[in-house]
């Protein structure tokens, strides 16, 4: 029995706590020392604290973290926690950002338009799997062409470049069909930008913009203070509006077939396809590569001789195939592991609840704001031998066990999503098509090197390839 403790930590003075917290969070410390800071202090990874944004976007910014392995997984029962609201933390952006209506990412599972949207997801999934694999390797030729074309130019290659266009491309036809192309619509091509700036406008508190040290506060004022509004970017989101309404019409017969509203489930696909699809990929492919490629060339010849050998056995990429690349695999669940595309979880307490922790139980009240930072309970160095390593082949044989601390979506591993929980519908998906990504660069590669910076859209890492080995036929 573990002994019980009252949560350490504190909040700080009205008001005043809390900006102190965010300063702290976003310029004086930065996201992981503020973290490990706090759990040296108080030798507990259970502890109260601020989160961002706070005064004056959220009303109310005070949080219990939980950053171990164990207490982590408390954010995925919806019997003892709601998620109404939560998506995006301790505020939630203006319903007028998607046309006034609560998006299925906001919703409880306790609503009924929960289940019914999730249902919906799941089945628009399912219907569309026999696609998937023909059409993200279509997808995926055009990435590496226009990555080829660059590099033969000018010796080096922006993935991220190539890597967003082929995204929202594939997101946008396998929503509204193989034969939908964004750029013969409104939209031209110029659909990622535009889903980036309907984004950044609402998550802008929760960003910062790089600015010299000496504009902190002024930065933090003008992102901080109050929430943007939503006509900032009215013309933006009307484009996506105009263009999935005509494009995605049999996506929306299908909808209306499940009892769902045409506009609300138009809202919905909306911000499933910018948020959720195209905002998860384009953080995750740059992961993904930015992993790999720094991995080196032992770990490049292991993949790329799984791969081919696979390959040629089987005559073609296949499903079946891809489950035989137990190396491919792991490497894959090793990103996700080391380097979560969502790093945050945020939910409330149903009712009074005890908490976990490898060492104590704590007490949470209900109504309390729980929050998760998955990088620390994916990295729990009591789960995982040496957590800050990425291990290609941790997750192989054996190894596999510890898929069940693998956090990504929002839920376990070795769960699936379904209709009843927050879990991402697409989770399974995600997976097959890094495996995909994988599979197509060492086929046609045999090495590279890679060059590191920060996204200036927050979201993942910005990846250059500096140098690319063809595999030989190639």
């Amino acid at each position: 029995m573990l002994p019980l403790r009252q949560v350490p930590g504190t909040y700080g003075l009205p008001f005043f706590g809390a900006i102190s917290d965010r300063h702290d969070f976003f310029y004086r410390q930065g996201r992981d020392e503020f973290f490990s800071s706090r759990i040296r202090t108080y030798n507990s990874t259970v502890f109260r604290t601020n989160m961002p944004p706070g005064p004056f976007v959220s009303s109310n910014p005070r949080v219990v973290a939980l950053l171990d392995a164990v207490s982590f997984p408390i954010l995925f029962d919806n019997d003892k926690v709601e998620k109404r609201n939560v998506l995006d933390g301790t505020f939630m952006p203006s319903t007028s950002f998607t046309g006034g209506y609560r998006v299925c990412a906001f919703l409880d599972t306790t609503e009924p338009s929960h289940a019914l949207l999730k249902r919906f997801y799941l089945h628009l999934l399912s219907s569309r799997h026999n696609s998937f694999v023909p059409l993200f390797l279509t997808s995926l030729s055009d990435l590496f062409s226009g990555i080829d074309d660059e590099f033969s130019r000018n010796g080096k290659s922006s993935f991220n470049t190539f890597s967003d266009q082929m995204s929202f491309n594939f997101v946008f036809r396998l929503l509204c069909g193989p034969n939908s192309t964004p750029s013969e619509t409104n939209l031209g091509s110029d659909g990622p930008k535009i889903v980036m700036r309907w984004l950044a406008i609402q998550l802008a508190p929760l960003g910062t913009l790089g600015l010299p040290k000496i504009l902190n506060y002024l930065e933090d004022f003008l992102l901080r203070t109050l929430p943007f509004p939503s006509w900032i970017v009215k013309s933006d989101y009307k484009k996506l509006y105009d263009a999935f309404s005509t494009a995605a019409a049999s996506t929306l017969n299908e909808a209306e077939r499940f009892g769902i509203k045409r506009e609300e489930a138009l809202h919905n696909i909306i911000f499933m396809a910018g948020f959720n699809a195209y905002g998860g990929m384009k953080s995750q492919f740059p992961i993904l590569m930015k992993w790999v490629g720094s991995a080196g060339a032992g770990l490049h010849k292991q993949l790329a001789d799984e791969i081919r050998a696979v390959v040629e056995s089987e005559g073609r990429i296949t499903l079946g195939a891809l489950d035989k690349m137990t190396l491919t695999k792991s490497v894959v669940y090793e990103v996700l592991r080391i380097e979560p595309t969502v790093p945050y979880q945020y939910a409330k307490a149903r009712e009074d609840l005890v908490v976990h922790s490898h060492d104590a139980a704590f007490e949470i009240k209900k109504g309390e704001m729980i929050f998760g930072y998955q990088p620390f309970a994916t990295k729990d160095p009591r789960v995982f031998v040496n957590p800050e390593e990425f291990v290609g082949h941790r997750f192989v044989g054996e190894g596999e066990k510890l898929l069940k601390y693998v956090y990504w979506s929002n839920g376990r591993e070795t769960e699936d999503s379904t209709q009843d929980n927050k879990q991402c519908p697409a989770k399974n998906l995600v997976v097959l098509m890094c495996r995909l990504l994988l599979v197509e660069f060492f086929l046609r590669y045999d090495t590279c090197t890679v060059e590191i910076g920060n996204s200036s859209s927050n979201l993942g890492a910005s990846v250059t390839l500096t140098s690319l080995t063809r595999a030989t036929g190639n």
